[in-house]
């Protein structure tokens, strides 16, 4: 997991040295390169039989186009906080909140729909190790994010000082 752990950090390095880019060109750089690179981190971790390699990249590759969709709404949340981060009102912050919210509910009602899927396709035990392994690797991708956003009043109070 440890070296999951770097390679993801790398990646998320690499995606902010495009910051200086426009926003759609981060999320098509985020997703090429992640869609790629995780799904042979995932096949070599999996290490499914020839046929339930196949089964599961029906699944797999399901997942990961609702996981990109989500993904971008994500980043548009992101790109829309920053956008208003110095002007913030009650109105937009309760916007924010509850698309983000939605969001989070988003992500956990498709591990659910594709742990069913996987279940069916691969069996209990690898399904649960696809979910334990997406799970984490949002953590990791969840929380460098948050690291790199400040909190709302956070910029305020670094000019009182």
């Amino acid at each position: 997991m440890k070296k999951l752990t770097l390679i993801f950090i790398m990646m998320i390095t690499t995606f902010s040295s495009y910051a200086q880019s426009s926003f759609k060109e981060d999320v098509e750089v985020l997703q090429s390169v992640y869609g790629k690179s995780k799904s042979d981190l995932v096949k070599q971790y999996m290490n499914l039989s020839d046929a339930q390699s196949a089964a599961f990249t029906k699944v797999y590759d399901d997942y990961e186009a609702q996981r990109k969709a989500l993904g971008q709404t994500k980043f548009q949340l992101i790109n829309d906080y920053a956008a208003n981060y110095e002007t913030l009102t009650d109105a937009k912050a309760d916007e924010l909140a509850k698309g983000t919210l939605k969001n989070h509910i988003a992500y956990e009602k498709l591990y659910c729909k594709t742990y069913s899927k996987a279940k069916k396709a691969i069996g209990a035990i690898n399904a649960a190790k696809f979910i334990q392994l997406e799970v984490y690797l949002q953590t990791i991708i969840r929380s460098e994010t948050l690291e790199a956003i400040p909190f709302i009043g956070e910029l305020d109070k670094s000019k009182v000082q």
